[in-house]
């Protein structure tokens, strides 16, 4: 900054406050998620944890996330403008340009596919590759034409731990496509969730989710019951397997009884409270089901 003109870099923005622009471009909350995964199928795939893979891994998985979620905001910036809830973002609010938001996601995703082949192996990379583009090209363009636009982008979005799995091992057995089944069954509770929540700025945004096409809710509600039910018998998969011990099974089944209380409580009271309280219950599953996993692997 310049103090005889009160100036700045970067057009008079601050340059922290262009850093922060593209750093929420990046998402970095979602990407912490994606990485938390990736991490949980890594250890569970490797038969002795390199930090040094791992931290390779988790570089390469965030560069990709990352720029999938600049790219995603590029595509997506004339809705977001039109909802409240994204209106601040720095593409809509007129802080970033375009063409430079563009530029920043395909370096970080072309980087992170790279960095993925060439640190770990080339079935991550290809697995990236696979969620970078179905996620964009797929999921992306279907929220603006049906609600199917959930069942598409469960694909892609449960792949990271596939990825942290195939970087530690270079192959996918079963149970690491037990860990993709579960985390595709979770998010539809949490993203119906997150749809009851912001119908209104969904609709305003012409992102057309399930409780925007059918306000009335009910077949919300039979497919938040639905998947909260075989969340429960999915996630106790791996104790039948053999691949987790007695303290996953307990900690599992109180776990999905738990969120499967709220489901119900969201689908026969369809208020926004019940709606808060079941996102909140499968934010806080996911990761203590992860900790389970963990737990249970370490004492084994």
């Amino acid at each position: 900054m310049s103090t005889a003109t009160g100036t700045y870099p970067f057009g008079g923005i601050p340059r922290a406050a262009v850093v922060a622009d593209y750093l929420e471009l990046a998402k970095p909350r979602v990407t912490s998620l994606i990485l938390m995964s990736t991490g949980v199928g890594f250890y569970l795939g490797s038969s002795a944890v390199s930090l040094s893979l791992l931290l390779h891994t988790l570089i390469g998985t965030a560069l990709v996330a990352g720029g999938t979620a600049a790219l995603n905001q590029f595509w997506e910036r004339s809705a977001d403008a039109r909802m409240w809830r994204t209106r601040g973002r720095p593409l809509p609010a007129g802080r970033l340009e375009p063409a430079k938001a563009l530029c920043y996601g395909i370096i970080l995703s072309v980087a992170g596919v790279m960095y993925l082949a060439w640190a770990t192996n080339l079935l991550a990379s290809l697995l990236a590759a696979f969620t970078l583009l179905s996620y964009l090209f797929l999921y992306t363009p279907l929220k603006s034409r049906t609600p199917l636009c959930t069942l598409v982008g469960a694909f892609p979005g449960a792949a990271p731990p596939l990825i942290g799995w195939a970087a530690a091992q270079g192959e996918l057995p079963l149970m690491a496509w037990v860990l993709y089944l579960i985390l595709f069954v979770w998010q539809y509770p949490h993203f119906l969730a997150i749809a009851c929540l912001y119908r209104e700025d969904y609709a305003r945004g012409g992102i057309r989710m399930l409780p925007v096409v059918e306000p009335e809710g009910d077949s919300t509600a039979r497919q938040i019951l639905f998947f909260s039910v075989l969340l429960l018998p999915m996630s106790l998969v791996p104790f039948w397997l053999g691949a987790m011990g007695l303290l996953y099974f307990i900690g599992a089944l109180a776990l999905g009884m738990g969120l499967l209380y709220y489901a119900v409580r969201a689908a026969r009271v369809r208020t926004t409270m019940q709606a808060r309280r079941l996102l909140q219950a499968t934010v806080i599953y996911l990761p203590i089901l992860y900790v389970l996993m963990l737990l249970d692997r370490t004492a084994s």
